[in-house]
């Protein structure tokens, strides 16, 4: 996957850095490529080195609440948004998700939900950007919209918590895998593993190869 280009718009310079730091962390696809501290400079950047995604602080110096993103969807910069706010009123969240904010986090909020929100991004950027037909289950794996026990969509005997495991695991990876090394990475039967892999593969979601060498041909596993 492409690298991510992050902005950081924090009035804060502390928890700019905090911000920074846990891009960083979290490491591929994210890059950042600047904070800034007010609407002008934040203005500036988007227009000279456009970011894929901004974590933007909504009450700026020189702003009004979320004037910003009102400007950005006002010029179509083709980028996305995840707003970092202490505000907590409805109106606020209300008029956020409206101007086509991918996700919201009060202030204060620790790594993990940070993280989370970073990952759900770049997971639902890449069924997008790599795909020109859209599939039902790929967007309710990441946006989470089913219960964790409704499998009505799922043939039988593949359930959604092992589906979105194996799929979440491949993801991960820079390189094709095994049913062998998978299933042992996972600590799942080998059979169960397959099953799952196999079925991946006729929904289109994993592609499927070859390796050669003594015996058979060892088939290899990559999320498309």
């Amino acid at each position: 996957m492409n690298k991510i280009k992050v902005l950081i718009i924090e009035d804060d310079p502390m928890v700019a850095e905090f911000n920074k730091s846990y891009v960083k962390q979290i490491g591929h696809p994210f890059t950042v490529i600047g904070s800034c501290f007010t609407e002008e400079q934040a203005l500036e950047i988007v227009k000279t080195n456009t970011p894929d995604l901004i974590l933007l602080d909504i009450y700026l110096p020189n702003g009004n609440e979320i004037n910003l993103l009102k400007t950005i969807r006002k010029h179509n910069f083709l980028l996305d948004v995840i707003i970092i706010t202490a505000a907590k009123d409805s109106a606020t969240v209300q008029e956020a998700l409206r101007y086509g904010a991918v996700d919201f986090l009060i202030k204060p909020f620790g790594f993990k939900r940070f993280k989370q929100s970073l990952l759900n991004y770049s997971r639902l950027k890449k069924i997008i950007d790599s795909e020109e037909q859209i599939k039902q289950i790929d967007l309710d794996s990441r946006f989470e919209l089913l219960e964790i026990n409704n499998n009505s969509f799922l043939p039988k005997g593949v359930h959604l918590p092992t589906l979105k495991l194996i799929n979440d695991y491949l993801y991960e990876q820079t390189s094709p895998k095994s049913c062998k090394e998978i299933s042992e990475e996972l600590s799942m039967s080998r059979i169960t593993t397959w099953r799952y892999l196999e079925y991946l593969v006729k929904e289109g979601m994993v592609s499927v190869s070859l390796e050669y060498g003594i015996g058979r041909p060892t088939k290899m596993y990559k999320l498309k």
